[in-house]
């Protein structure tokens, strides 16, 4: 089965470096835009409320992975990649101090991918 997001070995290595240094009890939210860009945010819990207008999308380096509603509509024919690039990312996500961010990239799902995918009604 064709995974909703998945992580480069560099991503993981990055959420690994923050487990290590915050606890294993991350997460990640997709952002939409505004202050915090268009990027993975990896939070703390409590950091930010899930809640019904929130699709899951699967896990990431064993930490869970949301993104909006309507954003969701919008990308849900691409599996989105996390990665990571050097530099500063939102100001929100924990990898900040870290002089590196996380970066989404995707690619549009094939077909049978997304037949498969609607089939088991994700």
């Amino acid at each position: 089965m064709v995974d909703r997001v998945v992580a480069t070995p560099a991503a993981l290595a990055l959420v690994a470096q923050l487990q290590a240094q915050h606890g294993p009890q991350l997460m990640f939210h997709q952002s939409g835009g505004c202050c915090d860009n268009s990027a993975a945010n990896c939070l703390l819990p409590g950091e930010i409320t899930i809640g019904p207008g929130d699709v899951y999308l699967g896990d990431i380096g064993g930490c869970p992975f949301y993104i909006g509603r309507a954003q969701y509509e919008t990308w849900k024919h691409t599996q989105l990649i996390i990665d990571v690039i050097e530099g500063t990312g939102g100001t929100f996500s924990l990898e900040g101090s870290t002089g590196k961010a996380f970066h989404t990239r995707s690619r549009v799902l094939t077909t049978g991918e997304m037949a498969e995918l609607d089939q088991i009604g994700l």
